[in-house]
C-alpha cells in the first residue's frame, strides 16, 4: 500500500479547444515521441483460445478503481501473455463519497490510479478530466474524440471496456463512445462481462486465477483514499468467481460470432461419442 502523503497532485493545464482533457504532468509533456506510428497487428478471433491474439490493448474506464476491481484480472491475463497495455481513464474520480486522506480526490486519485496500474502491468496511463458521475450526460462526440487521441498515441489493435450490460450509466456511455471510435478506426472491442453473459468465454487458465485475484487485491489497495471500501471490493472479487469472462462488442474484422460449445454426442450405451 502506498502512502497518500507521498502523492503529488496531477496539475490541471489549460487546453484551448479541448474540453475535458487532462495534461498528466511533466512526463506527458516531455516524453519522447515515436518517429512513426507502430504497425497495428490484426486481431484474430481464435475459437477455444482464452485470449484474442493481440499485441497492444487500450482499456477505457469511467473512473479510477475500475482498472483494478473490474478489469484487473483481464489486464493481468493479457500482460502475462506479453501484450502491451495502455489505459485511458475519462475522469479523476472526484465524485466518490469516500476519502481516507487529507487531499482532494481530484488530486490524489489519479496518482493512486498510476500506482494501481503499475501493479497490474499497465505501461501507459492517461487521465482525462470529464466530470465524474456525469459521463452519461457528456457529449459522445467529446468522449469519442478523447478515445481517438489515445488510439492515435498508442496504436492499439484491441480496445477493452466494461460490459455496458453489467455496468452503470457512465459505463454504458464509455462503451458507446469507445465503440463509435472503434468502428471509425476499424478496431475490435472486447468487454469484461458477467459470469452468465451469452456468447462470452473465460479468460486465462484456472491455475492462474488465484494469482490474478491477488494482483487485483494489491492494485485495489493502492487506492488509499478509498480504503474504507476495500473490504467490499475484496468481497466483489470473491463473488466474481475464479476466472473473468469476455465478450465481443465489436468483432475482429472477418470473424463471426463465437459459437456455443457443443455437448458431446452420446452413443446408445450412454458413452460420449
Amino acid at each position: 500500500m502506498i502512502s497518500a502523503s507521498l502523492a503529488v497532485p496531477f496539475p490541471r493545464a489549460a487546453a484551448p479547444g479541448r474540453t475535458g482533457i487532462l495534461q498528466a504532468g511533466w512526463l506527458a509533456v516531455h516524453a519522447p515521441k515515436a518517429a512513426r506510428r507502430p504497425l497495428v497487428r490484426p486481431v484474430r478471433e481464435v475459437l477455444g483460445a482464452p485470449l484474442p491474439a493481440a499485441g497492444r490493448i487500450l482499456a477505457v474506464t469511467a473512473r479510477p478503481g475500475q482498472e483494478s476491481a473490474d478489469l484487473g484480472g483481464v489486464l493481468y491475463a493479457f500482460r502475462r501473455a506479453g501484450v502491451r497495455l495502455a489505459l485511458l481513464c475519462l475522469t479523476r474520480g472526484e465524485a466518490s463519497r469516500l476519502n481516507s486522506t487529507s487531499q482532494r480526490l481530484e488530486e490524489i486519485r489519479p496518482w493512486e490510479l498510476q500506482a494501481a496500474a503499475a501493479v497490474i502491468g499497465v505501461s501507459a496511463v492517461m487521465v482525462a478530466d470529464f466530470p465524474d458521475g456525469s459521463l452519461s450526460r457528456c457529449s459522445l462526440t467529446a468522449l469519442s474524440g478523447r478515445v481517438q487521441r489515445a488510439i492515435e498515441e498508442h496504436a492499439p489493435d484491441l480496445l477493452l471496456v466494461i460490459d455496458p450490460a453489467t455496468g452503470t450509466a457512465c459505463d454504458v456511455q464509455v462503451a458507446k463512445a469507445t465503440c463509435i471510435t472503434a468502428r471509425s478506426a476499424g478496431l475490435p472491442v472486447a468487454a469484461r462481462t458477467s459470469t452468465h453473459a451469452r456468447n462470452s468465454w473465460p479468460v486465462g487458465q484456472d491455475a492462474e486465477a488465484s494469482a490474478a485475484r491477488a494482483v487485483q487485491r494489491s492494485a485495489a489497495a493502492a487506492h488509499v483514499s478509498q480504503s474504507e471500501a476495500l473490504a467490499e471490493v475484496y468481497q466483489q472479487l470473491e463473488r466474481a468467481g475464479s476466472r473473468d469472462r469476455l465478450r465481443w462488442l465489436i468483432h475482429p474484422a472477418g470473424s463471426g460470432k463465437i459459437p456455443r460449445p457443443r455437448a458431446p454426442r452420446r452413443s446408445r450405451r450412454g458413452q460420449a461419442a
